[in-house]
This record gives structure tokens, sequence and C-alpha cells, in this order.
């Protein structure tokens, strides 16, 4: 989450906005979630940002359900430029399977001669984080306490509004690892939306995670996801906001969707 907020210092908050055209087919179950987006930049300064970073490209949420023999959920948040070569920013999670902590967070970014690694492991039964950073210069470890309540990632708390979405009335405490640091936030829900998709209007749910009010430590960020109003819970928008700017990353297509299977498995 640093990361974004390094790279998109110069963007302000979102405007909302209504999703393009998508494919909305499922080709097969299997165990693989698999979304395509289009992001970008949203605000008066992101002409300003267009001068260094790049302010619009493509994006792909995967998640891989566990097999026989497999106990762990893995999700991907890969951001690119158009062109698909000059850079990237990923985010990867590794959750228990019924998604409901996370075992392992990743984020690296590459943009030009920069870039940057970071993964942290969770030890619940010693109640240990075990962080390994590198960047070209160097790298370097660390090991830090963790609080007792299970933790969540950004990843691993939208996993958690998907599966929860027609039971959150009221909002949710929990806690975001971000950077090295554990944050209490809320997952509540927000304003309903419709998405015209392929001509059609969908209903969304919309959720948002942010900071908890009157918490000692406050998370400089937040998460805005709108989801189909069916079993699928398809997130139809995600938004990234920072301090200082925001992303929007808007569907564009589908290429697998296991988690209605994978999501009635675990109930």
């Amino acid at each position: 989450m640093k990361v974004i907020r390094t790279l998109f210092a110069c963007m302000i908050a979102a405007v909302p906005a209504i999703a393009g055209a998508a494919d909305l087919n499922c080709h097969g179950p299997g165990n693989v979630e698999q979304f395509r987006y289009s992001w970008r930049m949203r605000g008066g300064l992101a002409w300003v940002a267009g001068l260094v970073f790049p302010t619009s490209g493509v994006g792909e949420l995967k998640t891989v359900f566990p097999q026989a023999g497999e106990h762990s959920i893995n999700s991907e948040l890969l951001i690119q430029p158009n062109d698909r070569r000059s850079g990237f920013y990923v985010y990867e999670s590794e959750m228990d399977e019924s998604g409901q902590k996370t075992l392992m967070t990743y984020h690296g970014y590459a943009w030009k001669n920069k870039s940057r690694k970071e993964r942290t492991i969770f030890d619940y039964i010693k109640r240990l984080a075990h962080i390994h950073k590198e960047t070209p210069e160097k790298q370097w470890d660390r090991t830090e306490s963790l609080p007792a309540d299970a933790l969540r990632d950004v990843l691993t708390a939208i996993y958690f509004l998907r599966q929860n979405a027609t039971t959150i009335q009221l909002p949710v405490a929990t806690r975001i690892y971000s950077d090295g640091k554990s944050y209490p936030v809320i997952i509540r829900s927000t304003e309903r939306r419709t998405f015209n998709i392929e001509g059609q209007n969908i209903n969304a749910l919309g959720f948002e995670i942010v900071d908890a009010p009157g918490g000692s430590r406050k998370w400089p960020g937040g998460i805005k996801v709108w989801v189909s109003d069916d079993q699928r819970r398809i997130p139809f928008r995600i938004d990234i906001d920072q301090s200082m700017g925001s992303l929007q990353l808007d569907l564009k297509s589908i290429d697998a969707c296991a988690f209605m299977q994978a999501s009635a498995a675990t109930r």
C-alpha cells in the first residue's frame, strides 16, 4: 500500500463512474477465478502524475482455490501500464482455506530503475511476523510481534466481504496488515449501485474498508468494492484510496469464476 501511495502521490480522490462493458461469461468452474480490469487514476491532478508515471493500464485479480490435499487460498492483484512491459505493481496473499485470515502477504513493484519486494509470513502460534524486504541495493529481515487477533491483508479482506456480502449488516471490526504494521479497521456496507454491463443494468452491493473510529493507530488508506448482487459476487469495481489519491479498477472480462463453487464448499 505504501508503494501505491508513493507512485500515485499526485492523484486526488476518485469520482464515481459507471463501469464499461464486460464479458460476464464463466469459462468453466475449475479451481481458478480470474478477472481482468482497466485501471486509471482519477482526479484533476492526474495529468501531473502522467508526466512521471502511467495514469492508466490493465489489471488482473486472480484467485486459486485449494484442491485435494491443499489447505490455502492464493490471491494476486497485478497492475500494469497498457504496454504491459514498462513496469508493474503486484500484491499477493495466501489465506487459510476458509478465507478468514492471512498466512502470507507480499507486495512488489518495478518502474524504470526502481524496484522493491516485501514478504511477510505470519506465525500465529508464536505470535510473530517474519518480514523480508529486498531492493536492488540490499535486502534485510526483521521479526515483529503480532496482536492477539487474526490479521487480514487487503486481498483477504476483499475475499471476506465477498463471502459475507449478504450478512454484513453492521460494521465488522478487524485488523488490516499493511507495510509491516497492523491497523484496526471496519468493514461496512455502503451505497448500492447499478452498473451497465453489456447493455444490461446489474445491481451491485457496495462495501468499504476504512479506519476504525477511535483507534490508536490510523490506517492511511481505504478500499471500496462493488460486487454483483448474486452468488458470484463479481467485483465490478475496486477503488484503492490513499491519503494523496485513488486508483480505480473497472471490470472488463472474466476468464474463470470458481468463487461460487469454492465459497459454497466452505459453508
